[in-house]
C-alpha cells in the first residue's frame, strides 16, 4: 500500500464532476481538487484506468504524487480540515 495525493485541474464542469466522483470511491477529498489515497499495486492501477476514459489529455491536467512514511510524518497542516489521512503500516516479514 501507497500513499498518493492526487490532484487535479480540469477544464469542463462535467468532467471535472465525473473525475472527483472516481476520486471519492478512492480516498478522502482534502481540497477541492486534492485527494488522499491509500492504494494498493491494483487498487492504484484501476484508479489509473477509470480516470483515463474520462480524462482529456489536451485539456487537462492530473497528477499523482506517491508519498513515503518518513516524508508524510513531516507533512504540516494549517488552518481548517482534518489531518492528513492515515498511511497504512509497513510490515517486514
Amino acid at each position: 500500500m501507497l500513499f498518493y495525493i492526487v490532484v487535479y485541474d480540469i477544464t469542463d464542469d462535467k468532467r471535472r464532476k465525473k473525475i472527483a466522483d472516481i476520486l471519492e470511491g478512492y480516498g478522502v477529498r482534502v481540497q477541492y481538487s486534492v485527494f488522499e489515497c491509500v492504494l494498493n499495486v491494483k487498487q492504484y492501477r484501476e484508479l489509473k484506468k477509470k480516470l483515463k476514459r474520462v480524462f482529456k489529455q489536451e485539456e487537462d491536467n492530473l497528477r499523482f504524487y506517491p508519498i513515503s512514511d518518513h516524508t508524510l510524518r513531516q507533512v504540516e497542516t494549517w488552518g481548517q480540515g482534518s489531518p492528513p489521512t492515515n498511511p497504512p503500516k509497513s510490515k517486514v516479514i
